[in-house]
């Protein structure tokens, strides 16, 4: 394993490049190397805790007896009108002794949504939440969670940091998508859809009490969802492995993380029962990791799924690779871990260039193997570019990036996937 990510690593900015040798040089040194200290110490000063977590096939029987065991009997239940078709799902709801059912889900869940799910909750007394689906159905959840816990605030309100401070209702979280880990991280995703934006509300109040890990749940997921959230796992993986706040605890995660999606992945999208147990718990791992050091500007692009509804996952898999060229000289030997990980022969031979250049073949390898396209071409319009960068460069993920981007740097990467 390589050392812990060196600050010494980070590239200047081109602003600073231009001034080299004067005072405004080293004025702007000290200020970004004062911030990445700041961001990679605030991430070790978090509260870190995860959720008790129930791992293996069939598993979600067991909600009913853990909702008696939290003391609760009357939960929200957020499901999709889909997810409530599915027979073991309506068997687990046959169980309880009471419940509300909240199936108005939507993909990249509009802040009316929650606000209807919170309401619903207060009008029929409920007492804590399940959230059984995908990454809609679980940051429906965990918003309304959060409104619940603030009614003084509104959304918009709770978006960013540290805005939640209190603790939410009890809440279950069963994922049926390995990819989101919602179940397991601080953070959940809402879109103003007015504004045609995402905002990112990050805060450990947001972590389930309970979290399922059942390949069981994943086994109905079509091949193109499969890939989406896989890869969108490997992104969290990958972010939280090179991100400012990385230390030697998540490190052992993201690389755990790594080595599972990169040998499940293909075998989940041919829905084998291997793959989707791999990638049921290399997606949690990831989870685990992430959520408490932070992403980079690849997860900051949450403005592509808001602006085209496009899903995120999706969003992830088509800007991995190119971030990765993008940060690869601020990661140190980090992407020759990374491509280990993958299965890379001979990585130990390759010089530090070629050992990135590797890393990132790997990761387009497994991108096409399982479908995703190479490029953004027929979705994204030039004339967005800027609207997308600005909104990228505002976004909760992006301070944690390994390499600093301004809004022009970012405009580049999205410009070169037309």
């Amino acid at each position: 394993m390589p050392p812990p990510f060196s600050l010494q690593e980070a590239p200047l900015s081109p602003i600073i490049e231009k001034t080299k040798g004067g005072f405004f040089l080293n004025l702007l040194h000290l200020w970004y190397r004062a911030y990445q200290c700041v961001f990679g110490a605030g991430a070790r000063l978090l509260p870190w805790r995860w959720p008790e977590t129930v791992v293996g096939p069939g598993s979600l029987a067991r909600v009913p007896s853990l909702l008696t065991e939290y003391g609760v009997r009357r939960p929200l239940v957020a499901a999709s009108r889909r997810q409530c078709a599915d027979p073991a799902f309506r068997q687990m709801l046959a169980q309880l002794e009471s419940y509300v059912l909240f199936s108005d889900i939507r993909p990249n869940p509009p802040a009316s949504a929650v606000e209807a799910a919170a309401a619903l909750y207060r009008r029929e007394g409920c007492d804590s939440l399940v959230a059984v689906g995908g990454g809609s159905p679980m940051d429906t959840a965990k918003a309304a969670a959060a409104l619940l816990a603030r009614p003084d605030r509104t959304l918009s309100q709770l978006a960013g940091l540290l805005k939640v401070r209190r603790p939410i209702p009890p809440f279950i979280a069963v994922p049926t998508t390995a990819g989101t880990a919602a179940e397991v991280t601080i953070n959940y995703v809402i879109t103003d859809v007015e504004k045609k934006r995402k905002f990112v509300c990050v805060d450990p109040h947001d972590i389930p009490v309970v979290a399922f890990v059942d390949p069981d749940m994943m086994a109905t997921m079509p091949k193109g969802l499969t890939a989406f959230t896989g890869m969108d796992a490997l992104t969290h993986a990958i972010e939280g492995y090179i991100t400012k706040g990385a230390c030697p605890m998540t490190d052992m995660l993201h690389l755990e993380a790594i080595r599972l999606i990169s040998r499940h992945l293909r075998d989940a999208v041919a829905n084998k029962p291997s793959g989707r147990a791999g990638m049921a718990l290399g997606q949690y791992i990831a989870g685990m990791g992430f959520s408490n050091v932070g992403l980079g500007v690849d997860h900051s692009a949450h403005g592509l799924s808001a602006l085209y509804d496009m899903p995120h996952g999706k969003a992830c898999a088509i800007l991995l690779p190119t971030v990765m060229k993008f940060n690869a000289p601020a990661t140190g030997a980090r992407y020759r871990a990374i491509a280990t990980a993958m299965g890379v022969a001979g990585v130990e031979k390759m010089t530090l260039a070629q050992a990135r250049k590797a890393a990132v073949a790997a990761v387009e390898k497994l991108a096409k193997d399982v479908g995703i396209p190479p490029d953004l071409k027929g979705v994204l319009k030039k004339e967005d570019v800027p609207f997308l960068a600005e909104s990228a460069y505002a976004d909760a993920c992006r301070p944690g990036n390994p390499r600093d981007c301004d809004v022009k740097a970012i405009a580049k990467l999205y410009t070169s996937l037309l």
